[in-house]
Parts: structure tokens; C-alpha cells; sequence
């Protein structure tokens, strides 16, 4: 069984545990999960293992903590430290993925804004190459610190009876909001070096929609 319907079996199975149950596996599903140098196969296959497990415990009136201890981050680090590496898993791709489907989406609303615009006012189609360089840069840097704060709250807060999910939250919030800030703040004041290109609403619509259809493709 490959990791993709392992992950779809693993959903179905979960269901079937107790609240209790269900809170110690999802905290050690969680935290192998966020390993993104390991095997994701292996990784799957052992985590279903450990369902199996339980399931099979809880039938005889045992706990998660019975059955694996109470110390569940001791026991998913000597997992971990036992499963294969793998390259291919590696956050490049999947940060690459958010800001492609980022960057999709900005060209199909400046596709539609410039049409409906252009109906009342004299709307500029020019792009600089330059500024649009350092807004792509700037907008990875942004998902790639977005992405590695919320990483590191999911991965802060497992293991832990008690979870400040509000005060985690809130600052995510605000370091989502800096960094669109920060975006905004590099189109509009990073000065225009270099050449111009004329880049009308249907171009800008047709190349976001074929970049987003592409991103949907690869994760299929």
C-alpha cells in the first residue's frame, strides 16, 4: 500500500479511537509527520503499525498510555531515529508549491482587476523585471518564515495537556501580517531598474491559470 492511501486508511482508522486515545496518536502522528527528512513511506507504514496497535489494545480495555508509556515524545523519538532518511521529501518542493500557488493567484486577480478597471480608468500594464524579482524573492521569504513559525508553534505545543492555541494563533497572525506588510512595502517603494514589459489583463489571467492548473496537476 503506498503512503497516499496509507494516509487515507490511517483517517478512516483513527475514528475508531477514544478521545483519550485519539489525542496521544494524533500528537505522535503529528510530530513523525513533521520530520520532513524521513521516509514517507516508512514513516506511514509505522504509524499505521502503531494504530494497529492500538486498536487492538483498546479492544482490551487499555490506554495509549499503557500500551506505549508516558513519555510519548521519548517514544516517537526512538522511532524516528530508526526510520530511513529521504531527500525527496524535503521542504523545498513544498514551500516552492505554496509560492507558485501564491504567485497563480496574484496573476489571475491583476488579470480580472485590470479588466474591470480598465472599463472606467486608464490602468497601467507595464511590468518592471526588477521590482517583480525582488517582490518574487521577498513574497518566498515570507512563506518560507510563515511556514517555519507554524511548523515550529505545531510542533511547541504537542505532548502538552495544556495548549495556549490563542496566544499561538495570534502570533501567527501577526507574522502573516508583517510579512504581507513587508511585500507591499517592497512593490511599492523598491525603485524600477532595468526594462519594462507590457503584461495586459490576459496574459496575466491565462499565465495564473495555467500555473495554478500545473501546481494542481503535480499534487495529483
Amino acid at each position: 500500500m503506498d503512503a497516499e492511501k496509507l494516509i487515507e486508511e490511517n483517517n478512516r482508522k483513527r475514528e475508531l479511537l477514544t478521545p483519550g486515545n485519539e489525542a496521544y496518536y494524533s500528537d505522535l502522528l503529528i510530530y513523525i509527520r513533521l520530520q520532513f527528512t524521513l521516509s514517507e513511506q516508512q514513516s506511514e507504514e509505522i504509524l499505521m503499525e502503531i494504530l494497529d496497535h492500538l486498536l487492538d489494545g483498546q479492544e482490551e480495555g487499555k490506554t495509549a498510555k499503557d500500551i506505549f508509556g508516558d513519555d510519548p515524545k521519548g517514544f516517537a523519538d526512538e522511532i524516528i531515529e530508526q526510520l530511513p532518511k529521504e531527500k525527496k521529501r524535503a521542504a523545498i518542493p513544498f514551500v516552492a508549491g505554496i509560492v507558485g500557488n501564491i504567485v497563480s493567484w496574484v496573476l489571475i486577480i491583476r488579470g480580472i482587476l485590470i479588466l474591470v478597471l480598465s472599463q472606467f480608468l486608464e490602468v497601467k500594464t507595464e511590468v518592471n523585471l526588477f521590482v517583480t524579482g525582488v517582490v518574487s524573492f521577498g513574497i518566498a521569504c515570507f512563506v518560507s518564515l510563515t511556514i517555519w513559525l507554524i511548523l515550529r508553534l505545531i510542533n511547541n505545543s504537542l505532548f502538552k495537556e495544556k495548549r495556549n492555541t490563542k496566544r499561538n494563533m495570534l502570533k501567527a497572525g501577526i507574522t502573516g501580517a508583517a510579512g504581507m506588510g513587508a511585500v507591499l512595502l517592497l512593490a511599492k517603494f523598491t525603485p524600477e531598474i532595468g526594462p519594462s514589459l507590457d503584461f495586459p489583463w490576459w496574459a496575466s489571467l491565462i499565465g495564473g491559470a495555467i500555473l495554478w492548473l500545473i501546481i494542481y496537476v503535480e499534487k495529483k
